[in-house]
């Protein structure tokens, strides 16, 4: 019977060191209920939207920190039409961003 040889994966020091440091939070995030996140990261984004200029972009500046965190840990394991979605997210957070602080 032949053995199936696992593919060789490499990964960078810097990606190594990123998901090392961000276990803990992920695994914190993966404890709390499905829908905190996502009721979070929708709340900060209507305090953008209500108090706008400084206070907005902080505040989609910060939802696309996240974004921009979370992307970069599931790269390697994304599809590249869920790298396109992704990314759009990140660029239309950061431009809302931008334009608010404008």
């Amino acid at each position: 019977m032949p053995v199936e040889e696992r593919p060789s994966v490499q990964s960078s020091p810097l990606r190594v060191r990123a998901e090392h440091l961000s276990d803990p939070l992920i695994q914190r995030l993966a404890r709390l209920p499905k829908a905190t996140p996502v009721i979070t990261v929708l709340v900060v984004m209507v305090i953008g939207v209500i108090f706008r200029h400084v206070v907005g972009a902080v505040c989609f500046g910060l939802c696309a920190l996240l974004i921009a965190w979370l992307l970069y840990l599931a790269w390697p394991r994304l599809s590249p039409i869920e790298r396109m979605m992704r990314a759009a997210m990140l660029l239309l957070l950061t431009a809302i961003a931008v334009v608010l602080a404008a």
